[in-house]
């Protein structure tokens, strides 16, 4: 053979008019995600008072979609290589659809937990298909690049969405109204995608692995369920020994899956530094992401006093400039290393919580909404190129597992943004409260739970009596903000050091 001769390349083939109309219709579940999150966060006041959950009750209500749906993740993206991602995508999108209705008229916490549960199973269906599908969809890389940015900003353009959609429904209907957005969202999915998007799966797949299903979730539920008792509760034999049972469930978990000739999550992929790298920025970020949410929503409606639509107003810049980020950065991936991208990106993030810190907690709206501006703008650039790494890393055939991976790190983020961040900000508003003389044992008790309690409370109470309550329950909680903001700040400069070390060799 020559010197000279060359093998010839394959041409690959660019996405048309409707490769990027599928885009659309697989967007539509990320936005209702993002959206679901978002207002539940601003209903989580109304919820307060309309069922009076206990400050455990209440995090279950955010934790525990996420939670179960991170536990199902990894085994959901694997069933979808294995039985088609689009199959997978309709079954999950009618289920969510339907539990969603039953989530609005929920009589109790309990109920509403329950049905939270049930809408984790369903949309661990929806989620990794999404993303899987996107790499069948468009071959070409710079297409896929701007499609996941496009994809990407779903998240963000939900967020955005959903304060505004939910201020309107929470100020109207009753605090079930926001489940239902799920139903008029998800009917096109179910008419369009069987139309637009083709089939797609792995052409040799394993087993169904039901031991490997089962230790994903021994893995995730009671490591979550053991911070949530330490932060709350202090110490205790059952947190740690939940702690204890989470880490060798997962060690067993990554023996059974090298082990294995097909596991159902091929832990090689995590030998690729770009692959962990993109999955530890993703972790970190998100945490950075949802404790801020957590905080922020309920110090502007119950320290500050603003209705759930003014909240939203005050948080739409900053979410707007996360799906601008999203974008912009697309071009700019090109020319520069990510791993500089996503820690300059990142460093934004960490100055809008270093904001909020130096306040010490009683920020102003205002100060609030130039934060939120700075974290939108670093984390919408970093999730863009952290999710293309991820996505273009990993093997074709294993796209839905790989994606699936990317999503249990956004949805773990998610619940220990709450758990940990959230937690911190309970803990410090029990230790913090001074309930006034004049409170019945009932009353005292509701009050030193949340501050969506002590609220409600100071509601029944004669004027001054209420006024002194609730400046006692408003500096309370926002000396947890303080604490949690210097947390924000470490969470997202570690990531930043991260997507640096990780990625150092990773070329644009």
């Amino acid at each position: 053979m020559s010197s000279t001769s060359t093998l010839p390349v394959p041409a690959v083939t660019r996405a048309g008019a409707r490769g990027w109309a599928a885009l659309a219709v697989l967007m539509l579940p990320t936005l209702l995600v993002s959206v679901d999150n978002t207002v539940l966060s601003f209903a989580l006041p109304s919820i307060s008072e309309a069922l009076r959950p206990s400050a455990t009750g209440m995090l279950w209500i955010v934790d525990v979609y996420p939670l179960v749906l991170a536990g199902l993740l990894v085994a959901m993206g694997s069933l979808g290589d294995r039985i088609g991602r689009r199959r997978l995508l309709l079954v999950g999108a009618t289920g969510f659809a339907a539990v969603s209705a039953l989530a609005a008229f929920a009589p109790t916490a309990e109920w509403l937990v329950g049905a939270r549960a049930a809408l984790g199973v369903f949309g661990a269906m929806l989620m990794p298909s999404t993303l899987s599908l996107l790499r069948s969809v468009f071959l070409d890389r710079e297409q896929r690049r701007l499609a996941i940015a496009i994809w990407a900003s779903g998240f963000a353009a939900g967020s955005a969405l959903g304060p505004i959609v939910g201020g309107v429904l929470l100020e109207h209907f009753w605090w079930g109204s926001v489940f239902l957005l799920a139903v008029p969202v998800l009917i096109p999915l179910l008419v369009l995608a069987p139309l637009l998007v083709k089939e797609s799966r792995d052409p040799a797949p394993g087993p169904v692995d039901a031991v490997s299903i089962l230790l994903s979730l021994l893995t995730m539920a009671p490591v979550v369920y053991g911070i949530k008792v330490l932060a709350v509760d202090g110490f205790s034999p059952v947190a740690v020994g939940a702690i204890v049972l989470g880490a060798a469930s997962g060690a067993l978990f990554v023996r059974r899956q090298l082990r294995r000739p097909q596991p159902m999550l091929d832990m090689r992929l995590f030998t690729r530094p770009a692959f962990s790298g993109a999955i530890v920025v993703n972790l970190l970020s998100v945490i950075s992401l949802v404790g801020f949410l957590f905080f922020v929503s309920q110090h502007l409606q119950l320290v500050i006093g603003l209705s759930p639509i003014q909240s939203g107003l005050v948080l739409l810049p900053g979410l707007v400039t996360m799906i601008v980020a999203g974008l912009v950065v697309v071009p700019v991936a090109r020319r520069i290393r990510p791993g500089a991208v996503i820690a300059g990106g990142l460093v934004l993030s960490a100055a809008g919580y270093l904001l909020v810190a130096l306040t010490g907690g009683g920020a102003p709206w205002g100060v609030l909404l130039g934060a939120f501006v700075l974290l939108g703008a670093g984390i919408g650039a970093a999730e863009t190129v952290s999710n293309e790494l991820v996505i273009s890393t990993a093997p074709a055939a294993k796209a839905g597992a790989a994606s699936a991976v990317s999503e249990t790190a956004y949805e773990l983020g998610a619940v220990l943004g709450t758990a940990i961040l959230g937690t911190i900000i309970t803990a410090s508003y029990r230790a913090a409260l001074v309930v006034p003389e004049g409170l019945s044992a009932g009353q005292a008790d509701a009050a030193g739970e949340t501050l969506g309690g002590a609220v409600t409370v100071a509601g029944s109470l004669p004027g001054p009596l209420a006024e002194q309550l609730l400046d006692s329950a408003r500096a309370a909680f926002d000396s947890g903000v303080g604490v949690t903001a210097v947390i924000g700040v470490a969470l997202v400069a570690t990531a930043a050091i991260v997507a640096l070390v990780t990625l150092r060799h990773v070329r644009s």
